[in-house]
């Protein structure tokens, strides 16, 4: 069953009432949810209110109302939302300069793959990138993915136990990783897995 339903949304003026609180929740909430992998590789863990957000956010920039364009961004962002043993990120390439960004993106290749995160105790697992739609092509890989990791359920039980998380990304252009996340951040991702 999705995370998020038709009936769940609020209808475009009632959103524009609570959009202000609702903004100030999801900065929040970003804040423990941004992890940086080195000075070029962001990592957003999505969770059920980012994408909830998101959706009340293109149907109002959109202004749709009609029931076929609220299922359709149902259907896109719906899979975005994390379930039990699956931590899903949004991974940004941010590279200022667009032509070194347009260099390290064809040298990038094949990066999505190569993002991990690790419970402490276990082995690493690596993302499974773009099941949506591929975002690499013969000659570079695109600046945004979307990741799903497949946790365990003993990784899973460890993690929502108190177990350390960390994460990197290992590629022959581009490694980076971080120490044990912050117990807030740890916290707020094991949320996710239910």
């Amino acid at each position: 069953m999705p995370a998020i339903t038709r009936d769940s949304l609020l209808t475009l003026e009632a959103y524009a009432k609570a959009r202000p609180a609702m903004r100030a929740k999801v900065i929040e909430e970003k804040k423990l949810r941004r992890i940086f992998l080195g000075d070029h590789v962001l990592l957003l863990f999505e969770n059920e209110l980012l994408i909830r957000y998101q959706i009340q956010e293109m149907l109002r920039i959109e202004r749709t109302y009609e029931e076929e364009g609220i299922q359709a961004e149902l259907e896109a962002y719906n899979p975005l939302v994390p379930d039990a043993g699956n931590l899903k990120a949004t991974m940004q390439i941010e590279y200022p300069d667009e032509e070194q960004r347009r260099l390290r993106l064809q040298e990038l290749k094949g990066v999505e793959r190569r993002v991990w995160v690790r419970v402490a105790g276990f082995d690493p697992v690596f993302a499974i990138a773009d099941e949506d739609l591929p975002r690499e092509n013969e000659e570079k890989t695109a600046s945004v993915h979307f990741l799903r990791f497949a946790l365990s359920p003993t990784m899973a039980l460890a993690l929502k136990g108190g177990a350390g998380l960390a994460a990197g990304v290992d590629h022959p252009a581009y490694q980076a990783s971080t120490p044990p996340l912050p117990e807030a951040v740890r916290s707020s991702l094991a949320a996710d897995l239910g």
